[in-house]
């Protein structure tokens, strides 16, 4: 099985997983950073890692992060999964989470999925590939073969705005500034909330524009949804430099970014 079909599966039955809980009275921990948790977030985490182990690359997961740089640094090539990236959405059960899976060589994500279960669609992103949207993704004996034109992304729409993809749970002021300095920009801004790595795949179909994240971000929070923008023709650069993200630092805090078409 190839390393893309292995995280299609893997997505998918984490995503089926994850709707067992959903469908839950479920109980909410949380961790030290007061981020929620629960059973969906551990029961998706063990999926993953137990189809990505027999790729034989190193793992690194939001659920199981305490690795030390000392022994991540020399890996040129990992996994980098969220099992469940959106838990506030989940717990407000919006159905706006996704499960990200992204394959990152040296230091560049070059591959991967974000499968959004109450939805049922999954993005993908290849390097080599592109870019594809699937719906219905869970009822599809093989995605492999749905990875042709028809699904490609992003869709050629002509839009009559701008589109600005915010965040739902994680506004932060100067976000808010930067959205402000948009409108004098554009005649029509056109503003969509969204949770989780949903807000990237937005920017890669194309039914957005641009995403600005100024607030905290994870590398396992974007690697995935990276993947797929970068597949799709756009980029995802640090707010500052202009530079893509990178992976692997030491500290796997993300700069503010940007999130754009062209």
């Amino acid at each position: 099985m190839s390393n893309l079909s292995t995280i299609i599966t893997a997505s998918i039955e984490a995503g089926k997983a994850i709707l067992k809980v959903y469908g839950t009275d479920f109980s909410v921990e949380y961790k030290e950073d007061t981020s929620p948790l629960t059973l969906a977030d551990q029961n998706a985490h063990n999926i993953i890692v137990s189809k990505l182990i027999n790729t034989g690359i190193p793992v690194l997961s939001e659920e199981g992060k305490s690795i030390p740089y000392n022994e991540r640094r020399s890996w040129d090539t990992m996994w980098i999964v969220d099992p469940l990236d959106g838990t506030k959405e989940f717990v407000k059960r919006n159905g706006e989470f996704t499960v990200n899976i992204a394959l990152v060589k040296n230091h560049t994500p070059v591959m991967g999925v974000v499968y959004a279960p109450v939805l049922d669609v999954l993005y993908i992103g290849d390097s080599s590939l592109g870019a594809f949207m699937v719906r219905e993704a869970s009822s599809i004996e093989n995605i492999m073969e749905c990875l042709t034109d028809s699904n490609k992304i992003p869709v050629s729409t002509v839009k009559d705005y701008y589109g600005v993809v915010a965040s739902r749970s994680h506004l932060s002021e100067e976000t808010q500034l930067f959205i402000d300095k948009l409108k004098k920009e554009h005649k029509n801004i056109k503003i969509v909330s969204k949770g989780s790595s949903l807000k990237l795949c937005m920017v890669a179909e194309g039914v957005a524009d641009i995403y600005p994240r100024f607030a905290p971000t994870m590398e396992w929070d974007t690697a995935a949804g990276d993947a797929v923008v970068r597949a799709s023709g756009g980029m995802v650069t640090h707010a500052e430099t202009n530079k893509p993200l990178v992976y692997n630092k030491e500290n796997l805090l993300n700069p503010w970014f940007i999130v754009k078409r062209h």
